[in-house]
């Protein structure tokens, strides 16, 4: 705990004030943080206790801005455990903009295609996932100040902040789809057999981060919205490359952004004050 206050005071002092709702932006999709009027941004190398991201298309920065008109805390790239950090390390960063007081949490992620009807550039909505992970970044002693030792699981995404969101992309006219995400540690692309298993357990989508976001955002009380990026189909037997991962996801996050936009004002609000502990 000591860790996480030295981050949030240091973030307070660079002028990161109260933030409702809080955005993870994975693959790709970081310029969506700069859509709105940035009031502060910070590389994560000058946050006490923050690691730097080394994948590619995650610029690993803290940036305050707005979308809507709703001051949101935005993490413009990730860490994931396929870079040699453990899993409690790559959600330290959630962990601090969850102690900035955020009601609404809204993950994003690019992600590989499993439902053989949907096509690279869609958007989906996360209704639940798989952990295939092989861990769990709740494992060791409970932060027993943000969160119970075992916490329920079984509204891990909001049906509230779905239907927000939905009715959003229903405005804009765009098409948002509803899926299961499976999570698997990576670094490597799924075989054609492991993608068949995967779509066999019902994952509609797969990829290598964002479980672990919305598992400890949960124990801490915070409402989630989970949205990924179809960057590419493993239905195909077309080789997944990740400079056209990044390409397709960078493409549709001008999509993103709109629909962050006009729902924002309903996510905070459905979000309440019950949801946080």
């Amino acid at each position: 705990m000591r860790e996480l206050d030295e981050s949030v005071d240091f973030l307070r002092r660079r002028g990161f004030g109260p933030a409702v709702l809080g955005v993870v932006l994975g693959s790709g999709l970081g310029q969506v943080a700069e859509r709105g009027p940035v009031e502060v941004s910070v590389a994560f190398g000058e946050i006490p206790h923050f690691r730097i991201p080394g994948a590619e298309g995650h610029p690993g920065r803290m940036v305050l801005t707005q979308f809507g008109g709703v001051r949101a805390a935005v993490l413009q790239g990730r860490l994931h455990y396929y870079e040699g950090y453990s899993l409690q390390e790559t959600v330290f960063p959630l962990r601090v903009l969850l102690r900035l007081g955020v009601r609404a949490l809204v993950v994003t992620c690019a992600a590989g295609g499993l439902n053989p009807e949907w096509e690279p550039g869609e958007l989906m909505a996360i209704v639940d996932h798989l952990n295939f992970m092989g861990d769990n970044p709740l494992r060791g002693p409970n932060l027993e100040e943000m969160g119970p030792r075992f916490p329920s699981l079984v509204d891990a995404y909001s049906p509230v902040l779905l239907k927000a969101a939905e009715e959003a992309a229903s405005r804009l006219g765009l098409v948002l789809r509803r899926g299961v995400y499976a999570a698997v540690s990576g670094p490597s692309y799924e075989t054609l057999a492991e993608a068949r298993f995967l779509r066999w357990a019902g994952a509609d989508a797969v990829g290598m981060s964002t479980v672990p976001e919305v598992i400890v955002a949960r124990h801490a009380g915070v409402a989630v919205l989970g949205l990924a990026c179809i960057t590419n189909s493993l239905c195909r037997e077309h080789a997944p490359d990740h400079r056209e991962v990044l390409a397709v996801a960078r493409a549709a996050a001008e999509r993103l952004g709109h629909l962050l936009e006009e729902s924002a004002a309903a996510l905070v609000g459905g979000a309440g004050g019950g949801e946080r502990r």
